[in-house]
């Protein structure tokens, strides 16, 4: 009989899963009885890996690899994006899984975690292949996803219009159109208002949290230092413009501005939709990318890919809050080092849950067929959100541990007692 490789399962391999059992194995001390059932939470319930063959514009075929993973469903139907990106993996995959279980779970939102991708570099496509790929890799999983089973969203350069698509091949394949399927959409076909800002609006939220709670007055001109500039960053670096703070750097994959006196965000965004990215932008300085750590600032938020600060550069990083608006940028190294430091991490399961957070508003308009303005979804947003923060933060107190410890143990806590709940079958 062969032996069954588990490597894959390993806290210290190297990768996103690694990341994330390690930090499962940190919790697991404060989860009392319920540690029994640990295993749970490193073991996804369901990977799939498909075969996306789809035909060239130049008549050629080509096939890409996809992924769906539902990593746990006890508190409801899978939820987690796609993303479209030419290094996507299983493990990246797993460990994004892995974080919505997490995030819904200290959020308290009724689903369980899920995460789909395509590696692709869709910069490479035209609008016509992406839709084929778009179009081919759901047919390839709707035996897993749907409005009470998994619910994906947008990712990574997966946008509304990739959802419309999602949504109109799974609807075919049902012979009805069935909206709820996924979140994200156009709001011509469903989606909700509100929903394009919401990630980097509850970045903006919980960085406002953290910052009252540390007293730091954000309108007197905080100093704001933002990695990536799209959906995420951009817009969390436009609220943080619009509420007084003073936004002196940004990085994308095409370089780094800064400019102390703070970056006229309004313009970049016009630049950056007009050409794609920050380079090129006139009138502030620029620097090599490693330097954009060292900066001195209060709040840095890191908004673009998993990963991005390790123990390589934890030791140089200058600020006094850090809010992950990005998935796992922060290793487990990095986080010792940056508490070392005397500096507070917000977590991205909390700090990013704005997305997933809107997302259930939509999921839950689109089974009632009823609408909410999008002041009423930003003002529940911020109810949510905040609540989330004020648990989180006590936990933290209470047991003396890092914040993002703290959110662990309540997600933790959640899913593990609706396992032990529901028992197991058969």
């Amino acid at each position: 009989m062969l032996e069954q490789d588990l490597s894959y399962l390993q806290p210290d391999k190297l990768g996103p899963w690694g990341t994330y059992l390690q930090q499962i194995d940190r919790v697991v001390p404060y989860l009392g009885k319920l540690s029994r059932w640990i295993e749970t939470l490193k073991r996804p319930k369901r990977s799939m890996i498909v075969d996306v063959p789809v035909e060239l514009d130049d008549g050629t075929i080509a096939h890409f690899e996809g992924y769906r993973v539902q990593h746990n469903t006890s508190r409801g139907p899978g939820k987690g994006g796609v993303r479209f990106h030419q290094e996507v993996t299983l493990s990246e995959v797993m460990a994004l899984a892995a974080w919505m279980s997490i995030k819904n779970a200290a959020v308290n939102l009724p689903y369980g975690g899920a995460k789909g991708g395509v590696r692709v570099n869709p910069h490479t496509l035209s609008n016509k292949e992406i839709e084929r790929i778009a179009r081919r890799y759901t047919s390839e999983i709707k035996m897993v996803i749907g409005p009470n089973s998994d619910i994906p969203a947008p990712d990574v350069n997966a946008n509304e219009q990739v959802m419309a698509w999602m949504m109109d091949t799974y609807s075919m394949h049902q012979g009805r159109t069935v909206m709820g399927v996924v979140t994200g959409k156009p709001v011509a076909l469903g989606g909700s208002l509100g929903r394009k800002e919401a990630t980097g609006r509850g970045v903006f939220i919980a960085s406002s949290e953290a910052a009252r709670r540390k007293g730091l007055d954000i309108a007197a001109g905080a100093r704001v230092a933002v990695q990536g500039f799209g959906n995420v960053g951009s817009v969390a670096a436009r609220l943080f413009n619009e509420a007084g703070a003073k936004v002196i750097a940004i990085q994308d994959h095409t370089g780094t501005l800064y400019q102390p006196t703070g970056i006229d965000i309004i313009q970049l965004l016009t630049h950056a939709a007009r050409h794609g990215a920050i380079a090129g932008f006139e009138g502030v300085q620029t620097l090599n990318s490693e330097e954009f750590w060292e900066l001195e600032t209060d709040l840095l938020i890191p908004a673009a890919l998993e990963g991005q600060i390790s123990e390589k550069n934890a030791p140089r990083i200058r600020t006094k809050i850090i809010v992950e608006g990005a998935n796992g940028p922060t290793t487990p190294a990095a986080d010792d080092i940056l508490n070392e430091h005397g500096i507070l991490v917000i977590p991205d399961v909390i700090a990013n849950a704005g997305g997933v957070t809107v997302s259930y508003f939509e999921w839950v308009q689109d089974f009632s067929s009823f609408f909410w303005t999008e002041t009423e979804i930003n003002h529940r947003l911020e109810r949510i959100m905040c609540d989330a923060f004020a648990a989180v933060w006590q936990v933290a107190q209470e047991h003396r541990v890092s914040v993002r410890t703290a959110a662990y143990i309540v997600a933790c806590t959640r899913i593990l007692m609706a396992r032990e709940m529901r028992g197991l079958y058969p």
